[in-house]
């Protein structure tokens, strides 16, 4: 196989997060893998969220080369990717590009598209969250207005107006919401008081809102909160997912974090035996990782899958949205092709 990869900053439509803290755009890497005829492809997001940089990624990247370049054998993508873990610990989003342009790759090879090869049924359109981020009152109102075809809207707080903030959305519109804490609350009390008032406001989950480090307080929240508690930052792999213990009732899986497909399935698995709830979600990736996520998007309790809609310069084409609900592409792999751009 020939590994290449490119750079490629996604510009924000807007900035997440108040004016001391705009964020414009964020770093996905892009990875290309050629063989046997066909072109798979895969997406390394790196906000700074993520915890992973531009230079450690490319590295991992140049270390795995030498391995796909030199793979001439049958595509046993399970056999290649186990290789490529132990290349070295951590980069996950580089293993889930790397993952994610394999499964490409194979879908093409074979002539079917990934949840195909996984013995998925194909997704019906499936509901995703928009994604609000704190803002000015009139600036709020206005990411409303443009999301007025979405029946669900996420919305990021952890400080101390989260009130305010809410009441703010509710003069705007009675839309079903998502409210992603970030870590944000710190005393365990004040959460249930305020997931109390959440559900009153018509709030269907609730993500991360106590510090990772606080898994204690954490488990006892969950076992009095009416609303179903999400693990983001709490859990990355399916051996956290092990170790939760109690501590949440719903995961947020995304690619980035858990090394691709594979591990996401093997997560899905997991939480269906164990009665978890499951959120598909995504970190800021393209159309290339919203694509290849939005396979899985038929196993799913929660869909928030809305990140190719923040963009401005989307370099790929793959999932669509229409009337709220994301589709996807009837097509080998992961159903994503780059625009010329990225060619």
């Amino acid at each position: 196989m020939d590994f290449n990869w490119k750079e490629f900053y996604l510009q924000f439509k807007h900035p997440f997060g108040v004016s001391s803290n705009i964020r414009k755009e964020t770093l996905s890497i892009f990875i290309q893998l050629d063989g046997w005829g066909k072109t798979g492809y895969g997406e390394a997001c790196l906000p700074t969220y993520l915890g992973e940089d531009r230079e450690g990624t490319l590295l991992f990247f140049e270390k795995a080369s030498s391995l796909l370049k030199k793979w001439d054998q049958d595509l046993d993508v399970e056999n290649i990717l186990q290789l490529v873990h132990q290349i070295a610990p951590g980069n996950y989003a580089a293993k889930a590009a790397i993952d994610m342009a394999l499964n490409d790759l194979n879908g093409k090879v074979r002539g079917k598209p990934f949840y195909e090869l996984a013995g998925l049924k194909k997704p019906e359109p499936r509901s995703t969250s928009f994604t609000i981020g704190i803002d000015a009152p009139e600036k709020l109102e206005q990411k409303i207005i443009e999301a007025a075809s979405f029946s669900i809207l996420k919305i990021k707080t952890g400080t101390a107006e989260d009130k305010a903030l809410i009441n703010r959305v509710r003069s705007f519109t009675d839309k079903a919401l998502y409210v992603d804490v970030n870590q944000g609350w710190t005393d365990k009390h004040q959460a249930l008081d305020m997931i109390h008032w959440l559900k009153d406001q018509g709030v269907i989950l609730v993500e991360q809102p106590l510090p990772v480090q606080m898994r204690e307080e954490m488990r006892w929240l969950t076992q009095r909160s009416p609303l179903p508690t999400i693990a983001d930052e709490s859990v990355k792999r399916l051996n956290d997912l092990e170790q939760m213990n109690g501590a949440f009732s719903g995961v947020n899986i995304k690619l980035m974090k858990c090394t691709g497909l594979g591990e996401a399935l093997k997560m899905i698995a997991y939480c269906r035996k164990e009665g978890i709830k499951i959120l598909l979600g995504c970190m800021a990736e393209s159309s290339c990782g919203t694509s290849a996520m939005a396979q899985l998007t038929g196993l799913a309790d929660y869909i928030d899958l809305d990140a190719p809609l923040l963009y401005i310069n989307d370099p790929f084409q793959g999932v669509t949205y229409q009337e709220g609900q994301v589709y996807i592409k009837d097509a080998p792999g992961i159903g994503a092709a780059p625009h010329d751009q990225l060619r």
